[in-house]
């Protein structure tokens, strides 16, 4: 085949191909626009809010720590000859119990030597006031021999024919030997060291034959009437708490929790104790003082609530003062900006609310919201004043 027929061949076919899409280009159909399109209103949930008077529960995290705390030391030296069994870690012990006994026989040797001093000093006040008497009586011969022309006596020289300092030296000697007696006395009472308070038995340092001395650590005990925990508030929160006045339990009610140590529903009660005047030095956030009564559930009454242990985090749950005439609103449904999705008139309103307090659930909004108001709480990808609402029954 030569040259001239394969370029024929090529070009017919080349004008057979643009013929036919020439063809095709100008036969296709077109769409029609038939009818308009139609926007729908988003579906929302809502929910009325009233204003009313709420209390609100201010949350915080708290520190068991005891009221009552003291490291046991005595006061004299000796051996421990008794120790009570009560007297170990964990033991409870009453106020005024004997926890342990320091070998009293040099202390009661002594006492007997400070009696006998003591006793020995009164009769030599007795003699000297025999010698006192005699003293008057050689004074009155004096002044009457001066009638006969005798000198008077100078003031030192009638102290002196009245003894008056030997007088004087002998009540220092009673004073003295007196006490004396009462040191011993207390010295002989120290060696019986009693429990200065209902208490709980932390530690414990020695046992019968330990041999200790003034400023030695014994143990250490803390009261069982009550326990503290000191919680964290954020200072704008003070205003809406009730401290106790004096001691009375006026204060404010306070709920305990400690979701990770007691058995679920598990809760110990107390009450708001005292505000501490400094603020923390880290979290720069104000301290208070919840009081507990009977921590460790000694009393009867108590014997079915958890026991309080010192150090242990626990959750505080305290009642707020009540706020009147404010709409209470779930957190979840406050927007950016502190702001409120409200349906009105089927459509999106953004409205810039004043929040009184937060506490850990709710807003308590003062201004912003009126009583009938609909808050949209469905979260909107598209959020706009004025889009389109519905809710769940109303037609499109």
């Amino acid at each position: 085949m030569s040259n001239k027929k394969i370029l024929y061949i090529c070009l017919a076919i080349l004008g057979g191909g643009i013929l036919l899409t020439t063809l095709i280009f100008f036969t296709e159909p077109e769409a029609e626009r038939e009818g308009a399109s139609v926007e729908t209103a988003m579906l929302v949930d809502v929910m009325e809010v009233q204003k009313g008077t709420f209390e609100p529960v201010i949350v915080a995290t708290g520190t068991v720590q005891p009221v009552e705390d003291v490291t046991l030391s005595p006061l004299v030296s000796g051996q421990i000859t008794r120790r009570d069994p009560a007297f170990t870690p964990g033991g409870f012990v009453k106020k005024g119990q004997v926890l342990m006994q320091i070998d009293p026989s040099d202390y009661k040797n002594t006492l007997e030597l400070r009696r006998s001093e003591y006793m020995q000093a009164q009769t030599s006040l007795a003699t000297e006031m025999g010698r006192q008497q005699i003293a008057v009586q050689d004074l009155e011969l004096i002044a009457n021999d001066s009638l006969f022309g005798g000198s008077p006596l100078s003031d030192d020289e009638r102290q002196l024919v009245l003894r008056k300092p030997q007088l004087n030296a002998v009540k220092a000697t009673i004073a003295a030997a007196k006490a004396a007696k009462e040191q011993a006395e207390l010295n002989l009472g120290r060696t019986t060291i009693r429990a200065p308070f209902d208490a709980h038995i932390l530690t414990q340092n020695v046992t019968n034959g330990s041999q200790v001395a003034p400023g030695d650590d014994l143990g250490r005990i803390v009261g069982t009437d009550f326990y503290w925990v000191t919680a964290a508030i954020p200072v704008n929160k003070l205003q809406w708490l009730q401290f106790s006045d004096g001691d009375s339990n006026s204060g404010a009610p306070v709920k305990i929790l400690n979701p990770t140590g007691w058995s679920p529903g598990s809760e110990r009660q107390g009450y708001l104790y005292r505000q501490i005047g400094a603020l923390d030095g880290q979290t720069r956030l104000a301290r208070v003082l919840v009081k507990v009564p009977d921590p460790l559930a000694t009393l009867p009454k108590d014997e079915t609530l958890p026991k309080m242990m010192i150090g242990t985090f626990v959750e505080v749950n305290i009642q707020a003062k009540p706020i009147a005439n404010v709409v209470r609103l779930s957190r979840d449904f406050i927007r950016n900006n502190q702001t409120v999705w409200v349906m009105k008139e089927e459509k999106l309103e953004i409205r810039e609310v004043e929040i009184m307090l937060n506490d850990d659930e709710y807003a308590y909004i003062s201004k912003g919201l009126q009583d009938g108001d609909h808050i949209v709480i469905t979260d909107l990808s598209t959020v706009t004043n004025g889009i389109g609402l519905r809710t769940e029954g109303a037609s499109d």
